[in-house]
């Protein structure tokens, strides 16, 4: 019934219905989300014809774990300093947790990543706004409470909702703070291939985030999927991970829940975009050079 819900509304794995286009709106009205002007130039023709000759595929045949019987399942965990959750904020207090984001390694010391479609309808840099929380768990903020000052998406993102650029960098804190000075960062990888993956995302009603190491294979020329049971609502924005220090649990975020399907209808296949060219530029915008 909960995965039936979740395919009629078609939020992919967060917590309510996005209004579309709200990006976009608020490119020009608010001044606190930039929407960087990047294209899709790094695409060919022959790549996006792939693309969508993969999603038809996939809406004809589910991609299902192949080995349905011995399929992993994430594992409730106590969190790691430099992933974290979204929270909506209501009267001062935070409220509910709607999305996943993890911090990545900038010149600012003050960037997040998280999955483009989980700002739609989100009042960014606005008051109450929404804030990151890294490493919460059983209702403990043990990095404290960042607010979201502004964010950056793709034009391709913004304009159309192209699945290939559903990836948002956001900006947390104030002037004179660094969150990575707290938490330390996530590498950006761009260009990596689809290898074994450590998967973290913070569920819809959980008190703590699940965790999940296993492979990711290519989907389409743009796209990874990821087969591990357990990333229902909540866990968009989630980090595909390798190379994790087991002393920091640190790593190099290659992929994030996102993309296809919004990250995926059900909760044991996660899409992710490939972080490519466009990936890069708009963290060469985002983090200022």
């Amino acid at each position: 019934m909960q995965r039936m819900a979740r395919i009629q509304r078609g939020a992919g794995k967060t917590i309510r219905e996005r209004l579309r286009g709200a990006i976009a709106r608020a490119g020009t009205a608010a001044p606190v989300l930039t929407v960087a002007v990047l294209g899709t130039a790094a695409m060919t023709p022959a790549e996006h014809s792939a693309d969508r000759l993969a999603f038809r595929l996939a809406a004809a045949i589910r991609i299902a774990p192949r080995h349905a019987l011995d399929a992993a399942r994430g594992r409730p965990f106590n969190g790691t300093p430099a992933v974290g959750a979204l929270f909506t904020v209501s009267g001062g207090r935070l409220a509910d947790h709607f999305c996943t984001a993890s911090v990545v390694h900038s010149r600012r010391g003050d960037l997040l990543i998280t999955a483009a479609h989980c700002l739609t309808g989100e009042p960014v840099g606005k008051p109450g706004g929404i804030v990151f929380v890294p490493a919460y768990h059983n209702g403990k903020s043990p990095y404290g409470a960042w607010r979201i000052t502004a964010a950056f998406v793709d034009r391709a993102w913004s304009s159309r909702h192209d699945p290939a650029d559903d990836v948002a960098f956001l900006q947390a804190g104030r002037p004179g703070s660094q969150i990575e000075k707290v938490t330390g960062g996530e590498r950006l990888g761009i260009g990596r291939p689809p290898q074994p993956v450590r998967v973290i995302g913070y569920p819809d009603g959980a008190g703590r985030p699940i965790t999940c190491q296993a492979p990711s294979r290519g989907f389409g020329a743009s796209q990874m999927v990821f087969d591990c049971d357990g990333y229902a609502d909540g866990t968009s924005g989630g980090p595909f991970l390798t190379h994790v220090s087991k002393a920091t649990g640190r790593g190099t975020v290659i992929g994030l829940i996102g993309g296809y399907q919004q990250g995926g209808d059900t909760p044991d296949i996660s899409y992710s975009i490939r972080f490519l060219a466009a990936v890069a530029a708009l963290y060469k915008t985002a983090s200022g050079g």
